[in-house]
């Protein structure tokens, strides 16, 4: 079985990557005012060729400047995708910004490069969220974490996201992702179908609560976690 596994994590990563630089970049470039529906329907046909789907549970909330959400590699993003076309504005490390493939499609597709190395790059961070919301009127998407967790447990956040968001007073909505490893799992280099889970949870008003809201975010995030694998054996 395992064997097996090896040979889908080859098919799913051949998938996205054609369909990333053959398709979408092209796409994109060609037509830059479509960006969020190309992403939208390419992204599902990611999933489909892959033999997988996105499913949610509750809405994105229209007013939510930002979504956070738990991390475990690439197919969280093309999920969240394929699910919504609103267009969101992805927060990346810059040195994902020249990768081949990849680094194309965040720089064409107007993402956000995070410089984690200096403050200058927090204060970088800061002015394109602004920048994001008030101008180009796109939520900013973020893993908090700031990397792929290898476990159940979601990693301690990074307290820049708590710093913008208290800053800018934005409306926060957390979202759970689980499903996405069964699907990729890029520290195993295994693949299978699947079915990615996303739960949308109530939307935080930064500005109308206490100090503690992000580590409450964080920690609803965890239950919602642990519950569904204890329920549904669904693992992040």
């Amino acid at each position: 079985m395992k064997i097996f596994a090896k040979i889908r994590f080859g098919w799913n990563a051949f998938v996205i990557a054609v369909n990333t630089g053959l398709i979408m970049i092209p796409a994109i470039i060609l037509f830059p005012k479509y960006k969020g529906p190309i992403m939208h329907h390419l992204n599902r046909l990611s999933l489909f060729l892959m033999g997988a789907q996105a499913v949610q549970e509750g809405e994105m909330d229209p007013e939510a400047d930002m979504i956070v959400m738990n991390h475990q590699g690439i197919v969280d993003i093309i999920g969240m995708e394929a699910l919504q076309n609103n267009h969101l504005r992805w927060v990346a490390k810059k040195e994902l910004f020249s990768m081949p493939l990849y680094g194309y499609l965040l720089r064409f597709g107007d993402m956000i490069s995070l410089d984690r190395s200096s403050k200058a790059g927090l204060i970088k961070l800061m002015k394109d969220v602004k920048e994001s919301i008030e101008e180009k009127h796109r939520a900013v998407a973020i893993f908090p974490e700031g990397t792929r967790a290898k476990d159940q447990k979601v990693l301690p956040f990074k307290q820049g996201t708590k710093m913008i968001a208290e800053k800018l007073k934005l409306k926060v909505q957390p979202v759970v992702i689980t499903g996405s490893k069964q699907v990729v799992n890029e520290h195993e280099k295994t693949g299978h179908g699947g079915t990615i889970h996303y739960k949308f949870l109530p939307t935080v008003d930064v500005e109308k609560e206490d100090k503690e809201w992000f580590d409450k975010i964080h920690d609803q995030m965890q239950k919602e976690i642990d519950n569904e694998y204890t329920k549904h054996h669904r693992s992040r």
